[in-house]
């Protein structure tokens, strides 16, 4: 019988079990680690897949409109079609690129302000490894060594540039021009790219493309549109554009008051004094982003409104043909034999008991130096930021500070006679008067009796032939009292840059009689504007102000909104003297021009609206633009004229300066312009009240 052998059974090597059972284990450990993550911090990771950031911004209004008096609109916003960029924290500079050379293929942009700097940027952008090749080893060890930072090394790159590198085409300087753009905008904030110029077939082509354009959009924006030109424009200031955004002298200042970098702010004059009223309240953004970046809600947290609107006092109406009359009368008198130096004259108009100023024109007729052709240029900054010895207009300051001083009393005779004195030329009037009072001194102009004034004021004694002398103190006593007029102080106009005029150094007798006559120190139009209001009004010295009232903005093209704010007069100081006083010199420039003999009668003898004035002529030295530093300045005359109408009742007052006239013999066109300002002014206003009483009969209809 045979015995079956019994079969043998396999067993799995030990080093397999124990690599499966470590398998196990690890799998084991893996669901335990997933049922953890999932059960215990499930809902934590949710949270932090579907976590969001919150930023807010803000985006620019248009700002508010300006008026002149007569609400007619000095200063609009003009709408225009614009194209934006806004850019998220994680695009990167891969993606600007491209979608900036998507764009240029879109619409077309100035390349006229690409600088050299951006062209060079742009190529070690566009060019990295040619970039990298300007630096050799030895260089790039020493920034390795510390002997060299990356700012210097990115510094030789860019002088290692040629221009040959930097050749690009007008379609690659399209595409620089809106990268710079791009680049220059703020996280989640929309910037410009283009909106000067922007047609509606650009912004359909856009449009049409925005899916493949990430963070480009198209909106409307405005610019500030003058209706009457170039007229007061410098006066009323400039805005900053998108690109120049806030003024890097003042940048902090806005940034601490809620502003962002890239907001269009007033840069000068009537835009920066009143930015608060006119920048509006700016449209304010929640935009939540994901952890990517993008935007995945946008809420509207404040709605943006307009500016207020600002009502000037100006008139413009009597601003354009102020100007139209200066322009007129420096064409004409330049073609005269001696007025090389004349090129430039001022006019200033205000209301003596208010201090709203009405006019502020200045011309400038000078030859272009380009194209060799004469141009008028507005200078109306002039009539504050310039100054000049205004000539025997300011006697009327003298006549009462002599009054107050006990100088001299009201209806005090004096002779008129040329002056002698011990090493000096004669001082003497343009003519010899005689006896004459303190009225007559100044219908005529006598120069005599203001030197005796201030002889006397300084405590001086004349003796003919003899030497003169006078306290030193008589200069800041004459001083003391014109400032209370306004002279050789600022007026307080509602404008930055406002000067004070040019005070005298030298002191002796023969300087302080000059003084007396208006030829030492040096005062601005709007000054002497300010001081003929003061004599006008009584004795008030008015400020005077450009801003009349600020509304709220209206709907409605056409109509005003409700008034904010309204400007009331404001006395700086009223003159220490006495009413008699000044009916006196109110008196004596009547006469100037109602009385023969007055130095103005021949011009306004006759003139229903019967104004007070003073004229002036001044020696002086032209120190103007033709004039060369260094070589002897030319003697010349400035001519004035300060006057007010009615008399009895002044309305308005004018003042009007031109400098450096003529050389030696004169011309009247002070008077000239003064008096077509004025017929101008009450034509103006009998035309206005006309229309009025017709439309008021055509109301009762």
């Amino acid at each position: 019988m045979k015995v079956r052998k019994k079969k043998k059974k396999k067993q799995l090597p030990l080093r397999l079990n124990i690599l499966i059972f470590v398998v196990f284990l690890l799998f084991s450990a893996l669901i335990l680690r997933l049922g953890i993550v999932q059960i215990v911090y499930g809902d934590d990771y949710k949270r932090e897949i579907e976590k969001t950031e919150e930023v807010t911004v803000q985006n620019s209004v248009p700002r508010g409109k300006i008026f002149d008096r007569n609400g007619q609109i000095i200063v609009d916003n003009q709408p225009l079609y614009a194209i934006t960029y806004t850019r998220t924290q994680k695009t990167s500079t891969e993606e600007m690129l491209e979608t900036a050379e998507k764009l240029a293929q879109l619409i077309e942009v100035n390349t006229d302000k690409v600088r050299e700097r951006d062209k060079k940027d742009f190529w070690i952008l566009l060019n990295p490894t040619e970039a990298k090749n300007k630096i050799t080893e030895a260089e790039y060890k020493k920034l390795n060594d510390g002997k060299l930072t990356d700012d210097e090394i990115y510094q030789m790159q860019l002088d290692r540039i040629t221009e040959d590198d930097i050749d690009f085409s007008e379609d690659e300087l399209e595409v620089l021009a809106i990268y710079s753009r791009f680049i220059s905008g703020y996280y989640l904030s929309p910037q410009i790219v283009k909106n000067n110029e922007t047609t509606y077939e650009e912004v359909a082509r856009v449009n049409e493309h925005i899916e493949n354009l990430p963070g480009v959009d198209t909106t409307t924006d405005w610019e500030r549109k003058y209706a009457y030109g170039s007229t007061l424009k410098s006066v009323l200031g400039k805005v900053s554009t998108s690109s120049e955004g806030l003024p890097s002298d003042k940048a902090n200042y806005y940034l601490a008051r809620g502003y962002s970098r890239n907001d269009r702010v007033g840069t000068s004059y009537l835009e920066q004094q009143y930015e608060e009223v006119l920048r509006g309240q700016q449209e304010r953004i929640r935009n939540v982003t994901d952890t990517s970046g993008n935007i995945v809600s946008t809420e509207i947290i404040t709605e943006g409104q307009r500016g207020n609107d600002l009502i000037l006092t100006i008139d413009m109406d009597l601003q354009m043909a102020t100007e139209e009359i200066i322009e007129k009368q420096l064409k004409a008198k330049t073609g005269a034999g001696d007025t090389k130096y004349l090129d430039r004259a001022y006019v200033v108009v205000s209301d003596p008991k208010t201090g709203e100023l009405l006019t502020m024109a200045g011309k400038k007729y000078s030859r272009d130096e380009e194209t060799g052709k004469m141009k008028m240029t507005d200078h109306a900054l002039g009539t504050f930021t310039s100054s000049y010895a205004m000539g025997s207009s300011v006697k009327g300051a003298t006549i009462l500070t002599g009054y107050q001083t006990g100088a001299i009393s009201p209806g005090q005779v004096i002779l008129d006679a040329p002056m002698k004195i011990k090493g000096t030329p004669v001082k003497k009037s343009w003519k010899t008067f005689g006896n004459i009072t303190d009225i007559d001194a100044l219908r005529v102009s006598s120069n005599v009796y203001m030197f005796k004034t201030a002889i006397m004021l300084g405590g001086g004694n004349y003796v003919e032939g003899g030497s003169l002398s006078v306290k030193d103190s008589a200069f800041s006593t004459m001083r003391s009292y014109y400032n209370q007029f306004g002279l050789g102080v600022k007026t307080g106009l509602d404008l930055p840059g406002e000067v004070a005029g040019y005070k005298g150094i030298t002191q002796n007798a023969g300087l302080l009689m000059d003084f007396a006559i208006g030829q030492y120190d040096t005062y601005t139009p709007m000054q002497l504007n300010q001081y003929v209001s003061t004599i006008a009004n009584g004795g008030n010295r008015v400020k005077l102000h450009l801003l009349k009232e600020v509304r709220e903005p209206s709907d409605e093209d056409d109509a005003l909104g409700k008034v904010v704010k309204e400007v009331q007069t404001e006395v700086l100081n009223t003159l220490p003297m006495k009413q008699s006083w000044i009916k006196r010199v109110q008196e004596g420039f009547r006469q100037v021009t109602q009385t023969p003999g007055g130095t103005a009668y021949s011009y306004f003898s006759g003139a229903a609206y019967k104004p007070a004035g003073k004229t002036g002529t001044a020696e002086a030295f032209y120190d103007g633009p033709k004039w060369e530093v260094g070589t002897v300045q030319p003697e010349t005359y400035n001519i004035t004229f300060v006057s007010y109408a009615p008399a009895d009742n002044p309305e308005i007052a004018i003042s009007v300066v031109v400098p450096w006239a003529y050389q030696s013999t004169g011309h009247k066109m002070n008077l000239e312009i003064a008096k077509s300002v004025y017929e101008k002014y009450f034509d103006l206003k009998a035309e206005r009240a006309g229309t009025k009483k017709k439309s008021d009969s055509n109301d009762d209809e």
